[in-house]
């Protein structure tokens, strides 16, 4: 496999992104990385590692630029440069912590939507108390129809199945209430394709649902699947935090931290997002992975191994092939 890496993206390139991408080549035997950025910042890393390769793009696209106009504009960006070998078929996927909207600009065009898909969307796993679930859209598209959310929960059952290997994944919808005959009428309209698809479609979750993993896709628009992804990221920061302070107030308790130290680390790995690595733009015709904009060397990691499992599993593919199968299913 060879994947395209944005070394400029990110609040912490490009040293943390250099330093995951390694340790991943360290892991990974079969696998071949092309680190994408500025010449001044790569050029001590050529003869490093035999499967690492660099090609010099003079431009970053950051944080604060508008996407398409950042994305017409720096055609010799890190983020452009890295599709463009994916378009090419140079590489088998890209992955950058950049600017996601430019990320999803710069995909559409360069690369296009799948067949059948209307809008892509950003798919990152959650935590949960019974595993993991899927969260689509997660900031892509803050405006959907009905149909948009029908074709996020379709994209979403495969890449569970795939991910996950669970033959029937359980779909939720995201409302305000479990009743049928809640929220506005979007999520009314789609709650009734849902349940006329041949998807295991469970009805409506609400937020308190999600953390407890009472299905493995929750399907949303974008606007609201961002506030629910940063919403469980800041309490699980806030919960580190309360029982750090805690657990150190005084001898008493740091003795009794002590005793309870392996379960404290098996529930802060199971909490933190950096596990789980990034989030495919499902919908796009090529594995295109956005790792969290914060990634450190450890969230790089796994957001690699995720690609690849992403790529080895074919996920596009079985997307492309569930769509097709569905057809009238989708337009709703």
């Amino acid at each position: 496999m060879r994947l395209a890496i944005d070394a400029m993206g990110g609040d912490h390139a490009p040293e943390e992104i250099i330093k995951g991408s390694l340790e991943a080549l360290n892991y990974f035997r079969d696998m071949e990385i092309i680190l994408i950025g500025k010449e001044e910042v790569l050029r001590g890393l050529q003869g490093k590692e035999e499967r690492l390769k660099l090609v010099y793009a003079s431009e970053v696209i950051e944080n604060d630029e508008a996407p398409v106009t950042a994305v017409r504009r720096k055609k010799d960006s890190s983020m452009i440069v890295g599709l463009e070998l994916l378009k090419k078929e140079e590489v088998d996927a890209f992955l950058s912590a950049g600017n996601t909207g430019a990320l999803m600009a710069g995909a559409l065009l360069n690369l296009g939507r799948i067949k059948g898909i209307e809008r892509p969307a950003l798919a990152p796993i959650l935590p949960t108390l019974n595993g993991a679930t899927v969260l689509l859209d997660a900031g892509s598209n803050t405006n959907c129809d009905a149909q948009n959310l029908v074709q996020f929960a379709v994209m979403g059952h495969v890449y569970a199945q795939k991910m996950f290997g669970i033959e029937r994944p359980r779909v939720g919808l995201f409302n305000i209430g479990v009743e049928e005959e809640k929220g506005n009428e979007v999520v009314k309209k789609a709650f009734e394709e849902l349940k006329k698809s041949k998807l295991n479609f469970i009805g409506n979750v609400e937020g308190r649902d999600i953390p407890y993993g009472v299905c493995e896709v929750v399907v949303c628009d974008g606007f609201v699947g961002n506030a629910i992804l940063k919403s469980m990221e800041g309490i699980a920061s806030v919960i580190s935090q309360l029982l750090k302070e805690e657990l150190t107030r005084n001898i008493f308790t740091k003795l009794g931290a002590l005793l309870i130290m392996g379960g404290l680390k098996r529930i802060t790995k199971k909490m933190d997002y950096t596990e789980y690595g990034g989030a495919p733009l499902l919908g796009i015709k090529k594995p295109v992975i956005k790792a969290h904009g914060n990634s450190k060397a450890k969230a790089i990691f796994n957001a690699i191994k995720q690609t690849k499992n992403f790529v080895d599993n074919d996920v596009l593919n079985h997307i492309k092939e569930e769509i097709e199968s569905m057809g009238d299913e989708l337009s709703v």
